[in-house]
């Protein structure tokens, strides 16, 4: 008769975490003002707030903005501040640069309010695959979030670990 198998890991006190897991759903968008911009160079403050006024910004509902300007123009900072100020009641997140710097802001938010009681003292295992564009920043401010709390940290599947941290 053959012994029954046991999955030590399955029984053990690791905890999986898994970035991916946490990804919001909503679409991401780059908001390009170049358009806005007189001959794409120059800022002129009636005809951009003439254009912030008549853009529908409901269309933006339950989104992740990155705004830019995708041309060499010098943009002063109320102009981004304006359209965020359009853009706050109906996209969840709103920031300037890229969609690299979107995903990481949208990371620091989810990582800094993570609750910590779930981890504290354990031994967890941050899971490296993804099919989900997580930023490698997110991993650094959950390894920076995680190591006064965990009993120990290791990078990888259950199977093939690298560690990164224990506690002494």
């Amino acid at each position: 008769m053959a012994e029954e198998i046991i999955n030590r890991i399955a029984n053990s006190k690791l905890v999986t975490l898994d970035l991916e897991d946490f990804y919001p759903k909503g679409q991401r968008i780059v908001f390009d003002i170049k358009d806005w911009l007189y001959e794409e160079l120059i800022l002129k403050e009636k005809d951009f707030r003439d254009y912030v006024e008549q853009h529908d910004w409901s269309q933006y509902k339950n989104t992740y903005i990155a705004l830019t300007s995708s041309v060499d123009a010098i943009i002063p900072s109320w102009a981004f501040m304006l359209i965020t100020s359009k853009l706050t009641p109906f996209a969840n997140t709103v920031t300037v640069g890229n969609l690299d710097t979107l995903e990481t802001v949208i990371y620091q938010n989810i990582i800094n309010n993570l609750p910590l009681e779930d981890y504290k003292d354990k031994p967890i295992i941050v899971k490296g695959c993804a099919n989900k564009p997580i930023p490698e920043s997110a991993y650094t401010l959950l390894i920076s979030k995680l190591q006064p709390i965990a009993k120990s940290i290791m990078f990888g599947e259950a199977c093939s670990t690298v560690p990164l941290f224990k506690k002494k």
